[in-house]
Parts: structure tokens; sequence; C-alpha cells
């Protein structure tokens, strides 16, 4: 069990924070008394975020990628806890171009990757740290219309996994945040596949941050801010052909719509 004021103190960095989840994760970890880099690709976004959250918020814009290093010294030369949120919601099918394919690649895994390269070291010689991957339930499931974020999200959650069964026994805790519909600007992008799979049910990016902060209390890998996704996984993996059939009448009513 985490204490109370766990986090009071800690060095977060949450990318993708200039909007939707991650503006509700820095908020969170700030409001617990942490210390947050609001990173965004987008400066402006990623200064408003930081201005609203106040003293306990550093914009640190640029590319999710390539600014860990910045972002830890913005922190005075430690990172607690690194929120990979920052995502490529990239729609599309085996046809979609080499390059939607490679951007979705670089921003949903490799960005992830990088980062632990990089914060790894310092965090098994202290014995302390935690990474938290902003998955989607399209990486325990799948998305209509969505070839290249289906895959690489089951990257994220795969490399996720790696890291908690590599290095928990040395002090390193992992999360996957696996939420289907949130109401974000990335819901909207979504468009006719995401009205018709995901804004039914989707919520708002505080309760995605108050199943965290659960999770994380309870020591939990798998994130599920929609408790029936765990029914919906159980069946994948057990009644593949079932599972299969299921989505794709998803699918063919998704094209006749």
């Amino acid at each position: 069990m985490i204490p109370v004021n766990a986090y009071q103190d800690q060095r977060v960095v949450v990318t993708g924070a200039g909007g939707g989840i991650g503006a509700a994760l820095a908020h969170r970890f700030a409001a617990e008394g942490a210390t947050v880099v609001v990173n965004d690709l987008d400066p402006a976004k990623a200064a408003e975020v930081a201005g609203a959250i106040g003293d306990r918020a550093i914009p640190v814009p640029g590319d999710a990628s390539a600014i860990v290093a910045e972002a830890r010294e913005a922190l005075g030369g430690t990172v607690d806890v690194y929120c990979a949120n920052a995502g490529l919601a990239s729609g599309g099918d085996a046809f979609a171009d080499e390059g939607v394919w490679e951007a979705a690649w670089d921003t949903n895994v490799m960005a992830h990757v990088r980062a632990a390269r990089l914060l790894l070291p310092d965090w098994l010689e202290r014995e302390s740290g935690r990474f938290v991957s902003t998955v989607s339930a399209a990486g325990l499931l799948t998305m209509i219309g969505a070839a290249p974020y289906s895959v690489t999200k089951h990257g994220a959650l795969a490399f996720a996994e790696w890291l908690s069964l590599t290095y928990r026994h040395r002090g390193v805790q992992v999360h996957a945040i696996c939420p289907q519909g949130v109401r974000t600007d990335m819901l909207t992008a979504a468009g006719s596949a995401g009205d018709l799979v995901l804004a039914p049910t989707a919520i708002e990016p505080e309760a995605v941050a108050d199943a965290l902060f659960d999770g994380m209390e309870k020591g939990r890998f798998l994130i599920l801010p929609h408790p029936e996704v765990a029914d919906f996984y159980a069946a994948r993996a057990t009644e593949p052909d079932r599972w299969l059939s299921g989505m794709n009448h998803l699918q063919q009513k998704w094209e006749t719509r």
C-alpha cells in the first residue's frame, strides 16, 4: 500500500500533457504534492497547463522522445515518476502510408523505449522509480479502422509488461493505463469509428487519473478505467474466434453507417 502523502515532493514527468489525459495526470500529481514537468509538442499548450497548475509545474515543450534529459534537469536532477502519455491516434488500414506507420511506431512505442534507456540506470541504482504507460484498451484488444494505432499500442503494452517483469524486483514499478473512450481531442479525431465503439461509454480524463492513483495504491500493473475491458480481454484470450467474430460484426456495422 502507498502511504498518505506518498507523492509529496516527488518529481514527475508527464508527456503529452497539453490536454486530455496528460493534463489530468499533471494536475492530479501536483495536487498530491509532486513537482511536475508538463511536456507537450505544442509550447503554448504546455505553458497553459503548467500555468493553470501553478508553482508545482514546469513546462518543458518538445518531442516526447527527446526531453528526458531536459526534464530531469528542470526537476533538479532526478525523476521519480515518468508518465509516457504522449500518443498518436493514427487511423488507417493495412494500406496506410509507410510514414503513418513509422510515426505511430516512433511515438507510441519508441518514445517509451528511449525514455526507459535514460531513466533505468538511475532507478536501478537507487532501487526506486515508477514508469506509467498510457496504452489504451486498443493495446489489449484492438480498434476498428486504426491498424497503425492498434498495432503500436499492442507494442506499448508489450514493452510495459517487459519492463515490469524484468525490473520489479529491483524497485521499478510499472503501470499500463488502458482506457476505452475518453472525452479528449483524440476521441474526436477517431471519427465515426470512435462514435460507434468509444463514445457511448466515454469518460472524463479526470476519471483516468483517479483510476491510475487507485491502481498505484494497490500496486496494480494493469489500470482499467473501464472495468468491463477485463471481460473483453478475457474473452479475447479464451474464445478468440468468437471475439473476432464480434469485432468483425462491429467492422461491418461501421462500414454500413
